[in-house]
């Protein structure tokens, strides 16, 4: 994907594609060791011991190679292992210490699976917003900050409307790209139930005490009514950079967490503008009890109320802790669907189609079908320097010269998808050039509804939704990690990968 929307269609690619009949180094190698058995044998004359051979080693390759909803069966195979093992031992299992009854330190965050190895400490004051939250992944050694934006949306624009703000998001990523110390931008929208928190505070304290009786009850009505209906969209944005790139500007800043806050505040002050020009009506920086209410709603939704509520009382002075950021209990992962406190989630992966989408398209995924379920849509991008990306556009252009030379020289004639594949790659290497940017990314999408619902007829509906426009894939086995991908503002959603793009 070239980091200029404008020119987005017709170059988004597999990553990582394979070299020898679409099969990776690793799979190839697999399938030639596989066949050498079977060759020894029929060069000795063994017929019947070739035939045996063939059968079992044939499967094998089958399992290595064959993808089975996204996955080599035989990864599948491995998946469904660590699954069961760690059902079985209780290794998924988890439980909040403050729940178990045990001791906790307010200022560390207690959070389960992939969330366990995300600290949150605080940052210096931040202008006029206050202290800013960083998120340290010490997993993938990375640094960032979230933000939660007030946005209108896209539903009432024009397609020319919807083109600039594509544009601008385009150079908004192009000014990552340019940028040493960041290279990641989380997109996440969240459509939640409104629970007419507001309304209610509101009505408290301006409720007149001798009011008719009929006309309560017609206030009444009308708020169960309207409020079964309403939604809410909550949008949040998350920056983040490497350990390696933050290292030496930060010892420069003086050193530690406030050295690392210190060099993302200057690029977070470079933001707000283009942020703001794609429609947002402001930026806030999320403190730490900012960012735990954020992380505990995503397990939570029902907790969002009390959490306003107490904003809108002024009781809550501190705000929540982040000891208290994630659920209460969360139960062994099921293969198909998450659950944590009294909500059951599906994740799904967004498979982008080949021709490329236009902004706003993801929209769909959005609209709740039924009253009290929440859907959520995150897009993660890493943006690639300008070095790495032309080494990834002369290796790819590299590949398929090489391919489409093959077939010629041996009389076979391109395909359609070959010749896409090879005016793709030169298109792309022509856009680094002019000084464009390759990006990679993945989207998710989520489903969110109380336990005691039937989780799968919201996911199906999910799956409705966007029939014709991408493909979904429901992240079975791992449906703990799609849920931190999908609902959760901490940036967590794009592996790692030494190579390739998107």
């Amino acid at each position: 994907m070239s980091g200029n929307a404008r020119i987005y269609r017709g170059l988004a690619r597999r990553e990582r594609a394979g070299w020898i009949m679409g099969l990776t180094p690793v799979q190839a190698v697999t399938c030639l060791v596989l066949a050498v058995p079977v060759l020894w044998a029929v060069s000795a004359g063994r017929f019947l011991d070739a035939v045996l051979l063939f059968a079992g080693c044939g499967g094998v390759a089958v399992l290595v190679v064959v993808p089975v909803r996204g996955r080599p069966a035989l990864r599948w195979l491995g998946h469904l292992l660590l699954h069961q093992l760690g059902v079985a031992t209780g290794w998924s299992r988890w439980q909040s210490a403050a729940g178990a009854g045990h001791p906790v330190d307010p200022e560390e965050p207690d959070l389960p699976g992939v969330l366990q190895r995300v600290k949150l400490p605080d940052g210096p004051p931040l202008r006029d917003q206050g202290r800013v939250c960083l998120i340290h992944d010490t997993g993938d050694g990375r640094w960032g900050a979230s933000a939660r934006l007030t946005h209108s949306g896209v539903g009432l624009l024009s397609a020319e409307q919807c083109e600039r703000l594509a544009s601008r998001l385009g150079n908004l990523l192009l000014s990552i790209g340019h940028r040493d110390v960041v290279d990641r931008l989380s997109l996440l929208v969240r459509t939640v139930p409104d629970d007419g928190t507001e309304h209610e505070v509101w009505r408290r304290e301006h409720e007149v005490a001798d009011a008719p009786e009929l006309a309560r009850r017609v206030a009444d009505e009308l708020d169960r009514t309207i409020g079964n209906a309403g939604v809410r969209h909550e949008v949040f944005v998350t920056v983040s950079g490497t350990e390696d790139a933050l290292r030496k500007p930060a010892a420069a800043a003086g050193g530690g967490v406030h050295g690392r806050a210190r060099v993302l505040y200057r690029v977070l002050d470079g933001l707000e503008d283009p942020l703001k020009a794609m429609g947002a009506t402001s930026v806030t920086w999320l403190s730490g009890a900012g960012l735990a209410e954020a992380v505990r709603t995503s397990f939570n939704p029902a907790s969002s109320a009390v959490l306003r509520a107490a904003h809108l009382t002024g009781a809550a002075e501190d705000g929540l802790p982040k000891a208290a950021a994630g659920p209460v209990a969360a139960p062994s992962p099921s293969m198909r669907r998450y659950d944590h406190d009294a909500y059951s989630t599906v994740s799904y992966s967004v498979l982008m189609p080949e021709a490329g989408t236009v902004f706003g398209s993801l929209s769909p995924l959005l609209a709740v079908r039924t009253a009290g379920e929440r859907r959520c849509v995150a897009i993660h991008y890493e943006v690639l320097d300008s070095r790495r990306a032309g080494r990834e556009v002369q290796s790819i252009r590299f590949r398929t010269g090489v391919l489409r030379d093959f077939k010629a020289n041996k009389g076979f004639s391109a395909s359609a998808v070959e010749e896409r594949a090879a005016g793709g790659a030169q298109a792309q290497e022509r856009a680094v050039a002019a000084g464009h940017s390759l990006v990679r990314y993945s989207v998710a999408a989520a489903v969110t509804v109380p336990a005691t619902w039937q989780v799968d007829d919201h996911a199906a509906r999910l799956e409705n939704d966007s029939a014709g426009r991408f493909r979904l894939l429901r992240l079975d086995l791992a449906q703990d990690s799609g849920f931190v991908a999908a609902c959760v503002p901490l940036g967590i959603g794009l592996p790692r990968s030494r190579g390739g793009l998107l």
